[in-house]
């Protein structure tokens, strides 16, 4: 792998890309996994201080070099640490309490959407008819998945508050990934050690709130390594391996991968969560992504 990572081959960031979709599909099926055994804004806690403590000795030397440009640019840096790794994990935990992986992950889905009518909204970007058109197709397949394909639920108002939560929080990471286009002019290694550590200092709180309720980890070894799962691969390993990949072959061609990720965690939550697929999911994600392809070609 250390030879993948040196690579400069498209066939290198298509098998980086790939590992990074899977490892943060397995981080829907922890999150759902972990429901009463890992408080869910505790494991947000846990997950981003041991990333942070991990990666901030590596990132110590360019966050000193950058440091007069971190300390100018402050609330920049809060702001894109609060919602990023912040409090978008925290959202999709909470979430997953309350829905399916299967569900959360097509949810997802509707992320690329939601990206380009930030743009519009915050920066002006012009939206064009194909990507209005888009918008109006995922917006389809988002209401099969909410409503599980049942029209009548609109009339008795009756959805899964974790579908709810999901949407949010994807529309806060479309929001956050918008606004990356203001972040300050430093390393990707100080930007995230620094945002790292914010995630972690965002969740004490809400972490020690759910203590103060009595909610608690119930440790074991099979908290333990879902804990170091999600702070070790779904952090630090994946979002090397997407690093790299955009470094390779672009954003805009990285940006499909993503759709792997419902795939993956469906598969995944048959298997180790005995989750049962339905026709809705299939047809939701048919929608969202074929909106999501019309919006982007």
């Amino acid at each position: 792998m250390p030879a993948r990572l040196t690579s400069t081959s498209a066939a290198t960031a298509y098998i980086l890309l790939t590992l990074t979709m899977a490892l943060w599909a397995g981080n829907h099926i922890l999150g759902r996994w972990a429901n009463g055994l890992i408080p869910p804004m505790t494991l947000a806690f846990l997950r981003w201080s041991l990333a942070a403590v991990l990666i901030l000795p590596f990132a110590w030397a360019s966050i000193r070099t950058d440091w007069p440009v971190i300390r100018a640019n402050w609330k920049r840096m809060a702001l894109l640490g609060f919602m990023g790794s912040g409090i978008y994990n925290t959202l999709q935990y909470i979430a997953l309490t309350g829905t399916t992986a299967t569900n959360a992950a097509i949810l997802n889905s509707w992320a690329p959407v939601l990206i380009v009518l930030a743009g519009a909204a915050l920066f002006g970007d012009k939206l064009r008819s194909n990507q209005v058109g888009g918008m109006a197709l995922s917006l389809l397949g988002v209401a099969v998945v909410v409503l599980h394909g049942d029209p009548g639920r609109l009339h008795t108002l009756s959805f899964n508050h974790g579908d709810l939560v999901m949407l949010f929080a994807t529309a806060v990471w479309s929001l956050y990934t918008a606004l990356l286009r203001t972040r300050p002019q430093i390393s990707t290694m100080s930007f995230v050690g620094v945002t790292y550590a914010i995630a972690g200092f965002v969740n004490l709180p809400l972490a020690a709130f759910e203590h103060a309720q009595g909610l608690t980890v119930q440790w074991s070894m099979a908290t333990a390594a879902a804990v170091l799962y999600a702070g070790v691969l779904a952090s630090l390993v994946a979002y090397l391996f997407y690093a790299r990949g955009v470094e390779i072959i672009g954003a805009n061609r990285t940006g499909a991968f993503i759709h792997l990720i419902p795939l993956f965690t469906s598969i995944m939550a048959i298997v180790l969560l005995g989750e049962e697929p339905a026709l809705y999911h299939a047809a939701g994600f048919g929608l969202i992504l074929a909106g999501v392809w019309t919006a982007t070609r």
